[in-house]
């Protein structure tokens, strides 16, 4: 099956190096944080938040996703997600938590479209039965 969308991304140097896409879109230094015994650089990331910013990211895409497909409107949504690592016997395992905030909509709905955004979303499927993803959503 050929895919809707492909991309490259090049890293030189691992956690504390650099990182590339093909197109030139994306260009940022990494640095080990300092939680992790590394310098922590200021202008720099790290694959957790790289990780962090493609989930909240790609989620609130499915939801609007799933919005549209139900023609529902969302008036504001917002989506923040916590990426943790964690040190197993075996070497380090990620943990996810997505906070999912919406207003103008009543919490039932807001329910109902996160169930079916977690089915559609690109990483939660690729993270499904690897990670428990915990989701906390919200209305104001």
């Amino acid at each position: 099956m050929k895919p809707l969308y492909q991309t490259k991304v090049n890293v030189q140097g691992g956690r504390d190096g650099k990182v590339q896409s093909d197109d030139g879109n994306l260009q940022l230094d990494l640095s080990i944080p300092r939680a992790l015994g590394g310098p922590g650089k200021k202008d720099a990331t790290n694959p957790e938040q790289l990780f962090a910013a493609g989930y909240a990211a790609c989620f609130e895409s499915a939801i609007r996703h799933v919005a549209r497909s139900q023609k529902t409107a969302i008036p504001h949504l917002s989506v923040v997600a916590e990426v943790g690592l964690i040190s197993v016997e075996t070497g380090f395992v990620l943990t996810v938590g997505l906070d999912v905030c919406f207003s103008g909509l009543e919490l039932p709905l807001c329910e109902e479209l996160v169930s079916a955004a977690h089915k559609a979303c690109p990483y939660s499927n690729a993270v499904k039965n690897n990670i428990d993803v915990k989701i906390q959503t919200f209305t104001k």
